[in-house]
């Protein structure tokens, strides 16, 4: 059995008296591809910003490897960096070009040499095919390509996992796929990976396990075969009957 990377224990999560999770836990092991599908405002996101310490919880527990994930951490900063996260909506400093914004946290939050930083953000942008791109500014990229950029920059941290939140949602849909085969070559090199998506397709492709949260709480979990093709329970075979639908008076 691959290493515990990241557990969550009995999270609780509040807004004022909105309950988001009750109870919730779950499990990521070393190398595994998570894709986390369910309803809109279920919590997809807000999970993914509570991993990450962005969102304070009210109750439960969040250890990457063994570590509180708290803001009563000293350590959180430390542990954040061993988190990488790409947005929805890329982060993207707009004053900055492609390698600048890449290179900035790895230089000034770790330390590292600009000279050795530079080396290794090239040589990704080249494997995502944006080596033409560098000295560009976020204004001259695409949506596919700023969120490649994001992808890459979070890469540069070296993150022992790495959190995507609907990263296909702000694009066109001739921009998608460019990402998502980004994410696919990440999960074949073994990243561990927890991704929020509506692309069920892609989600098929690329999770080792599916989780399917509705009403702050795991309905279902399981491969990817097993909940696609028969989900246990009604409420994940609703959610995926809106995915499927048939020609008006099609015959048999």
């Amino acid at each position: 059995m691959p290493e515990t990377i990241l557990e969550i224990s009995h999270l609780r999560k509040l807004y004022d008296d909105l309950r988001v999770f009750e109870d919730l836990s779950l499990t990521v092991h070393e190398g595994e591809v998570i894709v986390i599908v369910g309803p809109s405002g279920c919590g997809k996101s807000t999970l993914l910003r509570c991993i990450n310490a962005l969102e304070d919880i009210q109750g439960g527990e969040i250890r990457l490897r063994g570590e509180p994930v708290s803001k009563e951490n000293r350590n959180l900063q430390s542990i954040r960096q061993k988190i990488g996260m790409v947005f929805q909506n890329y982060e993207l400093f707009p004053h900055m070009t492609v390698l600048d914004n890449i290179m900035l946290a790895p230089v000034k939050a770790q330390g590292r040499k600009k000279e050795e930083v530079r080396e290794e953000a090239l040589d990704l942008l080249k494997r995502v095919g944006l080596e033409s791109k560098a000295d560009s500014y976020p204004r001259q990229l695409s949506g596919g390509q700023k969120q490649r950029t994001a992808i890459v920059r979070a890469l540069c941290m070296h993150p022992e996992i790495l959190l995507f939140d609907e990263v296909t949602a702000a694009l066109d849909p001739e921009m998608v796929r460019e990402v998502l085969e980004v994410i696919l070559d990440l999960a074949n090199q073994g990243k561990t990976m927890l991704v929020v998506t509506h692309e069920m397709q892609f989600a098929r492709a690329i999770a080792d396990r599916v989780i399917f949260l509705d009403e702050g709480r795991i309905c279902e979990e399981g491969t990817p075969d097993g909940f696609f093709d028969e989900p246990k329970t009604e409420r994940a075979r609703k959610f995926l009957n809106t995915f499927t639908f048939e020609r008006k008076g099609a015959k048999n």
